[in-house]
């Protein structure tokens, strides 16, 4: 049975930024310059960029969600036309930034976390903490849901997504589980995915390592909005956008996304296929630029103690040539 009490359809947006000194002193703020946001969440990060911009300096904001629009919309909105709110995918930040007329941009934020808002709204449907019909999509324009994904996929594409989204090794017998049930009766909701899942594991470790649902619930909800995919196809954007000396400050939450952004940022600096053995580079290829953060920056104790959703926080940047 759905909790009703606990859903709230006029809550406020909110998402406590993580790492926000950090990654405000590593965009390294000119006065003057553009700087984009790709997940301008509640816009926390950005209301700290747009306090150090000057009479020319200008800030475009995107997020696909419409109440991270509305809210940054309201907090950002001091600001005046400095600013420049975008409801859209991130992956199209090029293309909607060359609609308006920019070329290049001094720095850039990608704020990989999903929001405390999406977390805790049981509307929503991202969260096993709740007892409400299965969802999480960032953009609710999209047509494709958790409920799609856990009733339409045969048992190998499940078990494949769990196994290297959610990295669970019981990947395979929860995969067989939801397929059991469905026969039964179309999965609908979060608690029936949770049964699932924990008849799933062998009892003695369901209370190891945290909630037994919380590495399926994040591999469907990355496959739902496809979220690796739009990383990868995006990095090369966001370089290219770049003017020399700009800034691309990523925040990731979880190794899959951390990988994707260090080895992209590697390639960057140094794009050279030549074989090592070849005492001079013959390929052509030269460095984009170079790693900032040779070690990702991570939360203080303080920062993890007073968010706990930050302690898997990595920041990385690079700095175009």
């Amino acid at each position: 049975m759905l909790q009703k009490g606990n859903r709230n359809m006029e809550m406020e947006f909110r998402h406590a930024s993580v790492l926000l000194n950090e990654t405000i002193e590593a965009l390294n703020i000119k006065p003057e310059g553009i700087y984009l946001d790709g997940t301008l969440g509640g816009g926390g990060h950005a209301f700290e960029v747009c306090k150090r911009l000057g009479d020319k300096g200008r800030f475009y904001g995107i997020d696909q969600d419409e109440a991270a629009i509305e809210a940054a919309g309201k907090r950002l909105e001091e600001f005046g036309e400095k600013v420049a709110i975008i409801r859209d995918n991130y992956c199209n930040a090029r293309k909607v930034l060359q609609e308006r007329g920019v070329a290049g941009v001094d720095g850039i934020l990608l704020d990989l976390g999903v929001s405390s808002y999406q977390l805790d709204n049981p509307d929503r449907g991202f969260t096993y903490k709740y007892d409400t019909p299965l969802d999480m999509r960032m953009d609710q324009r999209q047509t494709l849901t958790a409920r799609d994904i856990v009733n339409d996929y045969d048992e190998q594409s499940l078990y494949r997504i769990i196994r290297d989204y959610g990295e669970d090794q019981f990947a395979k017998n929860i995969a067989k589980h939801i397929v059991q049930r469905r026969c039964t009766k179309p999965i609908e909701t979060t608690y029936e995915l949770n049964e699932i899942i924990s008849a799933a594991i062998p009892a003695k470790l369901r209370a190891v390592g945290g909630h037994p649902s919380k590495r399926t619930f994040q591999a469907i909800r990355i496959e739902c909005n496809q979220e690796l995919d739009v990383l990868r196809n995006s990095l090369q954007d966001f370089i290219d956008l770049l003017n020399p000396q700009g800034r691309l400050c990523i925040i990731t939450f979880h190794s899959l996304e951390d990988r994707i952004v260090k080895n992209f940022f590697r390639e960057m600096e140094n794009p050279c296929t030549c074989p090592p053995e070849f005492p001079v580079c013959i390929c052509g290829k030269i460095p984009y630029g170079k790693v900032i953060s040779r070690r990702p920056i991570c939360p203080t104790q303080a920062q993890m103690e007073d968010n706990p959703r930050s302690k898997s926080a990595k920041l990385r940047v690079f700095e175009r040539i």
